[in-house]
């Protein structure tokens, strides 16, 4: 099987790494990938981005089966563009993807079909979302109703960081078309938990629960961001817990679309808020794997990923089980420096080629890259090339040791005004 993957973060890198390590994979392309997935065996990749590349790249290439990492190309319509040529693709189409693109039509689709969910109030008026802030207690959370990369989400602890948000989003209109209209919700106490399963339309599969870390600084201080770090299993889901979940808000998901007539293939992200009594609510839905959970949980699947995916567009779900790794698996990002709001590219990466070396003898870590590229053409220099640069993933017998080879790994590389969390996992 020839197989493609799209995209080129550390959510990219670690798909393609784990599809490469199937007997059923012949190849795996990644358009555009990174300096890291040109490195791994039977993958390539390719200087590509728009659809109608891609569609022709797939058919030229008999490509058999294409995995979307990025929301926008989902929110775009990838997967209606490949499925109107008979071309096999993970993901949903563009209609259900807005899941995602649109914070106000996963607000109104959780009313809809009961999934329990934060109230909000949707706005496209400055003045109107001013006034409504006047009588709401804080903190309040104010969100981008559209795709902004990890910056359409504020969480205002005052009057004054409110009403500047909307600001920002409806008058300066720092976020584009993507802040043209907002969302005013209630803010939502308890731990944060990622719940991601695959659907083939019909049958869900959950994949392993895992936690991540949202906040550039140690203890959940300073802007959000893509995410700093995650790891899996998530404690906070216990078996009780995991049973609710499904109950309430996956299935209600995936059998409310199959009654709106456009049935959900693919990766299903809930971000989920978890109360001290147990009570669930969801945070968001992402349409993909999260990143940088899916360093976390790749690392712990045992199953082949191939067989998984070919199983998901065939409608057959039910028909294979899936095993995990008994281990902690835990991931440390590696940013550049200025990330989330302006991050600096072409700092030099020291230390990748010695690690590299030592990742070749050991299962117990991974370096996924995700922001790096070669400094130029036949050079082994790689830089910094995005926000998130580096994803060092370790595996440990308990979540402290898992975190202390992780930190052990990312303390061996250096690239100038890198930062990087110090408490994935829970304090060191």
């Amino acid at each position: 099987m020839k197989l493609l993957v799209v995209g080129g973060g550390g959510r990219e890198h670690a798909l393609a790494w784990k599809l490469a390590q199937s007997p059923l994979a012949e190849k795996v392309y990644v358009a555009p990938g990174n300096a890291g997935t040109v490195m791994e065996a039977r993958v390539e990749n390719i200087s590509i981005t728009t659809i109608p590349e891609l569609v022709t790249f797939a058919r030229q290439e008999n490509i058999t089966l294409t995995v979307v990492g990025p929301e926008a190309y989902l929110a775009e319509g990838i997967v209606d563009a490949f499925k109107a040529v008979g071309l096999k693709i993970i993901g949903p189409a563009a209609s259900v993807a807005r899941l995602e693109s649109s914070k106000s039509f996963a607000k109104a689709f959780m009313l809809r079909h009961g999934i329990p969910t934060a109230l909000g109030k949707t706005f496209d008026d400055a003045v109107a979302a001013h006034h409504y802030l006047d009588q709401h207690t804080l903190p309040v959370v104010i969100k981008a109703d559209g795709l902004a990369a990890g910056k359409g989400v504020i969480v205002a602890q005052t009057p004054q960081e409110a009403h500047d948000a909307v600001d920002a989003m409806l008058v300066e209109n720092r976020l584009g078309e993507a802040g043209a209209t907002i969302l005013i919700e209630d803010f939502l106490e308890g731990t944060e938990a990622s719940f991601m399963v695959l659907s083939d339309g019909r049958n869900i599969l959950p994949l392993a629960t895992s936690q991540d870390h949202k906040r550039l600084l140690d203890h959940d201080q300073g802007p959000n961001t893509g995410g700093m770090g995650a790891f899996s299993p998530a404690p906070v889901i216990s078996p009780t817990l995991h049973a609710k979940i499904m109950r309430e808000v996956i299935s209600p998901v995936i059998e409310g679309m199959k009654h709106e007539a456009v049935p959900y293939v693919g990766f299903l992200y809930a971000g989920l808020m978890i109360s001290n009594q147990g009570n669930i609510k969801v945070l968001e839905f992402n349409c993909r794997l999260g990143d940088p959970e899916t360093q976390a949980i790749l690392m712990r699947l045992k199953t082949d990923l191939t067989s998984l995916l070919t199983h998901t567009v065939s409608g057959t779900l039910d028909r294979i089980d899936i095993e995990w790794d008994r281990r902690v698996a835990l991931c440390v990002v590696m940013a550049a420096h200025g990330y989330p709001d302006t991050p600096r590219k072409n700092d030099v990466i020291n230390g990748l080629d010695i690690l590299q070396t030592d990742q070749a003898k050991s299962a117990d870590f991974r370096i996924f890259h995700a922001g790096t590229r070669f400094i130029a053409q036949n050079s082994p220099e790689i830089v910094t090339a995005g926000g998130r640069v580096l994803g060092v993933t370790a595996l440990g017998e308990n979540i402290r040791l898992a975190q202390r080879l992780a930190y052990e790994t990312a303390g061996k590389i250096y690239f100038d005004g890198a930062q990087l969390r110090h408490d994935i996992g829970g304090g060191t």
